[in-house]
């Protein structure tokens, strides 16, 4: 049986074949990919099986947890509200949030939280798993704590924190939740099937992640920022079979969505603001993204990472084009936008595989892309 289904363009017909071979030798079980070419959606492919024993097809409308791919609807968020000028990403956090300034955090600003350089990429040892759909008690744990470095200069991924950090200024600037926001600003506008804090009324359509096969190895230095950040709480990587999980507002990690939806939402970036006939920032705010506020070997990472506001751009480690960014999701999923050609790709999938930010399937895709768009 064909495993793709979808439409391309002439051009980004590769792609249909490239995933098929990736679902038919078992690096990928289901999965979607979708590419939006100056405005045009070029690719829109989606295949294999929601499931592991692989009984149920992935639909068109199949939806995935996309983990840290997540962060990019939050950076989003943010740079709206900085275009509106609600928010000052230069200012200090405890401006918008006055409990913040605690513990030697009254220097520590919007942007730190952005990038990665807050010192609070972990909760403390007394917030578990299922905490996290507590929002109150995870703001408030982060609110009290005492950062873990100083140097502002240095990234520690926030894997788990970032999104109650940004989620919480977004909420006492606007007075309503960031999965709400967005709903109602982002998603609902252009008619995005992506959701932070999944309705119930969506469940029939999710495909669970399927955990690697390996764990993967753990640090060992208990004192290292690495440890610390993913210990605090540790994360199955199954949690997302919990409705607990899937229900709650986690804004760095339990975005669900597809690749379709990940790219009509991120080609605002791609396009410098604009998307589907509707503006969300100017391009003057989209400039913003491409200037490096951080550049180092990131603490939880382990790899060289340059930061603009909240996505990663070109390195030494990750080399793109001068004006694209990118992140991704732990086990594979990933986006990236290139201003230059205009260009926005997504891979989302359920197979998961080792990594925090991603893996290789989704760059290679990514490429592929990139290749076609400038033949």
């Amino acid at each position: 049986m064909t495993l793709v289904q979808g439409t391309t363009t002439a051009k980004f017909d590769g792609l249909r074949d490239q995933l098929e071979t990736s679902l038919a030798i078992g690096d990928d079980v289901g999965a979607s990919i979708a590419v939006i070419h100056h405005g045009e959606v070029v690719c829109d492919l989606w295949g294999g099986y929601r499931d592991e024993a692989k009984t149920v097809p992935w639909e068109r409308d199949t939806l995935v947890n996309v983990w840290s791919t997540t962060k990019t609807m939050t950076f989003l968020v943010a740079l709206m509200l900085y275009d509106r000028g609600e928010l000052d990403v230069d200012e200090r956090v405890s401006k918008y949030w006055p409990e913040f300034a605690s513990n030697g955090k009254g220097e520590i600003e919007v942007r730190h939280l952005m990038n990665h350089c807050a010192g609070l990429s972990g909760f403390t040892d007394q917030i578990q798993s299922e905490d996290l759909a507590d929002w109150d008690r995870c703001v408030e744990d982060l609110a009290n704590q005492t950062p873990w470095w100083d140097d502002r200069s240095l990234t520690g991924y926030h894997a788990l924190t970032q999104g109650y950090l940004i989620g919480e200024v977004v909420r006492r600037v606007t007075g309503t939740t960031i999965g709400q926001f967005f709903k109602s600003e982002v998603a609902d506008v252009l008619a995005a099937d992506f959701f932070i804090g999944l309705p119930e009324s969506e469940e029939a359509r999710v495909s669970l992640v399927i955990p690697p096969s390996t764990a993967e190895p753990f640090p060992s230095d208990q004192s290292s920022i690495r440890y610390r950040t993913l210990n605090s709480p540790r994360i199955d990587a199954a949690a997302p079979h919990q409705r607990w999980w899937r229900a709650a507002e986690i804004p760095a990690a339990n975005g669900h969505g597809n690749a379709r939806s990940v790219a009509t939402i991120q080609q605002i970036i791609a396009n410098n603001g604009h998307a589907d006939g509707h503006r969300f920032f100017s391009e003057k705010t989209g400039d913003k993204v491409f200037q490096v506020q951080t550049s180092s070997m990131d603490q939880v990472l382990d790899f060289n990472v340059n930061f603009g506001l909240g996505y990663g751009l070109t390195s030494s480690d990750v080399p793109l084009g001068p004006r694209a960014c990118y992140w991704g999701g732990y086990g594979g999923s990933v986006i990236i936008m290139d201003q230059d050609i205009a260009l926005t790709v997504a891979y989302m999938m359920n197979k998961m595989q080792f990594g925090l930010v991603g893996d290789t399937r989704g760059p290679a895709f990514a490429f592929a892309a990139a290749i076609a768009a400038v033949s």
